[in-house]
């Protein structure tokens, strides 16, 4: 009976401790997971919104050159907006059905904005920070009138 009684005298005082260091190992990666979701859902938005508002200005130029100018100017726009990194962001344009010039009249138009989103905390040591990437991209159809062009 005696060695039962010592054993339980000696753990008096340290759950409050256990608490909190178990408190601590569990939030930390909490935290690191919320902020990391948030930071590639905010460049999510950024690369669909971007899609989005490229084929539609895109599909409502008049002409080719001012298509382009266009979807540049929107790009700059969401890139400042959403605060993508520039360098990383990539755009590709297809029309469909195949073949046919992109864009052209009565196609359909479908924009593909990419990037790369960085982990966060990641330090730039033996080249982490390249490989602590995820990609994120978003597609966006655009119906152009038939008449497009036609001046």
């Amino acid at each position: 009976m005696r060695r039962w009684r010592l054993w339980i005298d000696d753990e008096a005082g340290s759950a409050a401790l256990e608490f909190i260091l178990m408190g601590l190992v569990l939030l930390v990666p909490v935290v690191y997971l919320v902020v990391t979701l948030g930071l590639i859902q905010g460049q999510t938005m950024g690369v669909e919104a971007g899609a989005r508002h490229i084929a539609r200005a895109v599909s409502l130029a008049p002409d080719i050159e001012t298509a382009r100018a266009r979807a540049d100017e929107v790009l700059r726009d969401v890139v400042d907006e959403y605060g993508l990194d520039a360098k990383e962001v990539e755009v590709a344009f297809r029309c469909r059905p195949a073949g046919v010039a992109c864009p052209s009249a009565g196609a359909t138009l479908v924009v593909t904005v990419r990037t790369r989103v960085g982990l966060p905390l990641v330090p730039p040591v033996l080249g982490l920070d390249r490989l602590a990437r995820v990609d994120v991209a978003a597609s966006a159809a655009q119906r152009i009138s038939r008449y497009w062009g036609a001046g």
